[in-house]
């Protein structure tokens, strides 16, 4: 990445925009200086200046919420950033997903889902059938997403539209139980498939 040019703002501080690199959704914004992107850079953690307080800070350096820095984008004419990040946790001080005060939540149901199955492989919750499949191993996993393909092909044959639903929503989660079980995402397919479309 080029570096911004700092010098055409008076202050030489330039605006930063931060995007989940999930979701797509716009976190906040904020301001950086030379430092502040060095920080960001060399920590991996989004540094703004704050010109309140007239000095580096760290977002999350509080809270714990961090911005883990996935990608940093320039614009066309080199004075504002787009920083693409994980957030852990809600980025707004209020303790809203985005200081806009939206849900940040991924436009497609199937991506919340996918988180909700990483999370429950990360920390397992009693009584979750989720966190049982992920005890029961990759081979029971297998065995399930084997199960609802068949029965859904059943149901198709059957042209039985509400059992055919019910069964590829099966189908579909044990799929996605299996891709984190295999540390596989919705994103590396999504990739294959349009590498095969190109």
């Amino acid at each position: 990445m080029e570096n911004p040019d700092f010098d055409k703002m008076p202050d030489g501080l330039i605006p930063a925009i931060v995007q989940d690199i999930r979701t797509g959704k716009v976190l906040m914004q904020g301001f950086m200086n030379v430092e502040a992107l060095e920080r960001t850079r060399s920590s991996g953690q989004v540094t703004f200046f704050s010109r309140s307080k007239q000095r580096l800070w760290t977002k999350g350096e509080s809270s714990g919420h961090f911005l883990l820095v996935k990608d940093i984008r320039l614009d066309c004419d080199r004075d504002a950033l787009l920083i693409q990040a994980e957030p852990l946790g809600p980025v707004c001080h209020t303790g809203a997903d985005t200081c806009w005060k939206e849900s940040n939540t991924h436009p497609s149901f199937l991506f919340e889902l996918e988180r909700v199955i990483q999370e429950r492989k990360k920390n397992p919750t009693p009584g979750s059938y989720t966190a049982k499949l992920f005890a029961a191993g990759t081979a029971k996993i297998a065995q399930k997403v084997g199960e609802e393909a068949v029965e859904t092909v059943i149901e198709a044959l059957q042209r039985d539209r509400e059992r055919l639903l019910s069964e590829s929503a099966d189908l579909l989660y044990h799929l996605l139980v299996l891709f984190a079980d295999q540390e596989v995402t919705l994103e590396d397919v999504e990739q294959v498939l349009r590498s095969r479309h190109n």
